[in-house]
């Protein structure tokens, strides 16, 4: 014999509204618009793109920004930040890993995509996009297996030639990484600078009194589920007097042993010769040379700017001044004395990864 249990009022009324509904609509058919008179359109995000991880200017133009966000595009304002316009919203891929603006002519800007801050959320990117007119329209111009692309410089007097580094595939190896190079605007490109698939490309800085003077640094470093590795064999300091087509590494002389991490380069305009290396490493932290890169030196290894290296590393050459350097981590930190002592400085926010100052105003 079946017993029979009378349903809960309220999944009985369920039911029946569910059976009245579908007794009355065609399901073929588009919805009433009384259907919608109850809903109303409320805002559910994303409020943010996440880190700015790129930031560019334009030389003498003050008002003039663009950055990079790790997951939302590229923006430009043209009111010295107060308002930002999104303007690579019409691309298929969002995720940005550098910005360079060309100075002999700032209409033309090339963009890299795919964050190579490795966290276990990075996205990846699809390559190289340029534009021509400052930013309206975009074109791909190759390299879309970098996935991860952590920097650009283009020459200061031919916007068609143009450096990238490539840190390749976060969870795998690859060969599409390292240092590539273009001389027609990245209608073509020449790998310039490969150490193997494990190991590719994360910072790369010119001399500002002589491009063919340039610097790089690879990084051997690999994103798993289950394991994070930055460092390896393959990471290393090379310097290219050519401009970029052929490279030396750079090794003892006081730069550290054994195995390096990720590495951030900077150049002061003030004299070239005075060059600021962020090494990660065992006895790592900033490192300095007064020489050219011949000889190096530790001057901080203060720990506010050397947490989490792989995640920051970020040292930026004031073009004002010789002694003052810019180190970006948890906090943004700046040095009167050559990198000897840092000073924390009021700044929003405690995730810094980019800086841009202007080297005609430095002082703006």
């Amino acid at each position: 014999m079946k017993i029979l249990k009378a349903l809960p009022p309220s999944l009985a009324l369920a039911c029946l509204t569910t059976i009245l509904w579908a007794a009355d609509v065609d399901p073929s058919a588009a919805p009433p618009e009384s259907a919608y008179s109850a809903l109303h359109w409320r805002e559910i995000g994303p409020f943010r793109g996440g880190r700015a991880v790129a930031v560019a200017g334009v030389p003498g133009s003050p008002n003039v920004f663009y950055f990079g966000a790790a997951a939302g595009g590229v923006w430009k304002s043209i009111d010295a930040g107060a308002t930002w316009k999104p303007i690579f919203d019409a691309q298929k891929v969002s995720s940005i890993g550098a910005i360079a603006v060309a100075r002999s002519n700032p209409d033309i800007i090339y963009v890299g995509t795919g964050e190579a801050n490795m966290r276990g959320n990075v996205t990846w990117g699809a390559g190289m996009f340029r534009s021509t007119d400052a930013g309206k329209t975009w074109a791909e111009i190759g390299l879309a297996d970098t996935r991860q692309i952590g920097a650009i410089i283009v020459d200061p007097a031919d916007p068609n030639i143009v450096l990238v580094a490539a840190v390749g595939h976060a969870f795998g190896p690859n060969t599409q990484r390292g240092v590539f190079r273009s001389t027609d605007g990245g209608k073509t490109w020449n790998r310039v600078l490969y150490k193997n698939e494990l190991t590719g490309a994360i910072d790369l800085a010119v001399d500002p009194h002589n491009s063919n003077i340039v610097y790089a640094a690879l990084w051997q470093v690999r994103r798993q589920p289950w394991n994070f590795s930055s460092g390896g064999p393959g990471s290393g300091l090379y310097r290219s007097m050519d401009g970029g087509v052929t490279w030396a590494q750079l090794s003892g002389h006081g730069l550290p042993e054994g195995i390096l991490g990720r590495i951030d380069i900077a150049i002061s305009a003030v004299d070239s010769n005075r060059i600021y290396a962020m090494i990660e490493a065992k006895e790592g932290g900033l490192y300095r040379s007064d020489d050219g890169g011949t000889q190096w030196r530790r001057v901080s290894d203060d720990g506010r700017i050397r947490q989490r290296a792989w995640y920051f590393s970020k040292i930026y050459a004031d073009p004002g001044s010789i002694d003052t350097v810019y180190a970006l981590n948890t906090g943004m930190l700046r040095s009167t004395d050559g990198g000897k002592t840092f000073n924390l400085v009021s700044a929003t926010h405690g995730d810094h990864h980019a800086l841009w100052i202007d080297p005609n105003i430095p002082k703006v």
